[in-house]
């Protein structure tokens, strides 16, 4: 039988059920892992409790089913693919289980050195799906005489871990390194990575034993940023996005955003949503531009899908001249 490619952890999952008494339980789980939820359900009905299946979008651990939970009368929230991010206050406890990854990152790492030759000084960087095998990638690296850094802030993330939405733990070595990789799949962690950092990143990919550069499509997204900023210089009329979900709800940034807009002779509206999706906000045909409150990615990776500018709180101040794009660019984005 072939190994499975996350490791679910199915026996500590019965064990934690059992441990809460638990008699009906949620999973929540991210794309990737939920042709794996029916097997977590099975398991967990093996254990002696109720499954229920969310089938709705889960981007994060700041994405949290917390009053679906109390309304689905839910005595355990078992939460797959992230690391603990908030505490919120809830009567049904929230398990974490983070699905490591059962792959040889060894391959993509090598195919990776060609593409790091122009840089002796290298910060790795992983999402918690891939951060066991750090010390294995930096192996590589020092055999191929590059001195590597990974960064650890110790504020509750695995060293050299990040996630959407943050990036400390990257952008504390930032100084030390002349560019990044990144060993996971996809381009939506890496890209959030160059665009927090500012530096050259590589990608080793062990889900399809390749590398690969991210610097084209972060130069494309920082075009698309650059033009939402001045396409919303011309708007009067904004609207202040404030995200509901648990980790997303920032009120205080929003009506601190709409004052300032206000003072600058704009008029701003506060907008609550869920899922912020172009259809949803194609419901406000007289609202010009929107500030973005919630995660902060929703704006830089829907350049292309929103009709409208959707800004960042940074870019906003951005196109309203208090700050310079070029001393947003040398923060950087995230």
């Amino acid at each position: 039988m072939s190994k499975e490619l996350f490791d679910l952890e199915i026996e500590q999952i019965q064990k934690t059920v059992q441990q809460h008494n638990a008699k009906k339980v949620l999973i929540q789980l991210p794309e990737g892992l939920k042709p794996q939820a029916p097997k977590l359900a099975e398991a967990i009905e093996k254990a002696g409790a109720q499954a229920i299946i969310s089938g709705d979008p889960c981007y994060g651990a700041c994405d949290l089913m917390i009053c679906e939970a109390e309304n689905l009368g839910v005595d355990l929230v078992i939460h797959c693919g992230h690391s603990e991010l908030i505490k919120p206050k809830t009567r049904v406890p929230i398990v974490y289980f983070h699905a490591k990854a059962n792959l040889d990152i060894k391959p993509a790492v090598k195919k990776a050195v060609q593409l790091l030759k122009p840089w002796t000084k290298i910060g790795l960087a992983t999402t918690i799906h891939h951060v066991d095998q750090l010390e294995q990638a930096r192996k590589i690296l020092e055999k191929a005489q590059k001195t590597v850094f990974i960064g650890d802030t110790g504020h509750g993330k695995s060293p050299g871990q990040i996630l959407g939405c943050d990036y400390t733990n990257a952008k504390a070595i930032s100084d030390k390194v002349e560019a990044y990789l990144f060993i996971g799949g996809g381009q939506f962690h890496p890209l959030g990575l160059s665009l927090a950092t500012m530096k050259p990143t590589v990608v080793a990919d062990p889900f399809g034993n390749a590398a690969y550069t991210i610097e084209v499509e972060a130069q494309r997204t920082l075009q698309k940023r650059y033009a939402s900023i001045k396409e919303s210089q011309k708007a009067q009329n904004f609207g202040i996005i404030i995200g509901l979900k648990p980790g997303q709800t920032n009120i205080q940034a929003a009506t601190n955003i709409k004052t300032e807009l206000e003072s600058n002779g704009k008029k701003a509206t506060l907008l609550a949503l869920r899922e912020i999706t172009p259809d949803a906000l194609m419901q406000f045909p007289t609202i010009e531009a929107y500030v973005n409150t919630s995660c902060p990615r929703i704006a830089l990776d829907g350049s292309s899908v929103f009709k409208k500018p959707v800004l960042t709180i940074a870019e906003t101040h951005v196109a309203l001249g208090k700050t310079k794009w070029e001393d947003l660019l040398e923060k950087g984005l995230l």
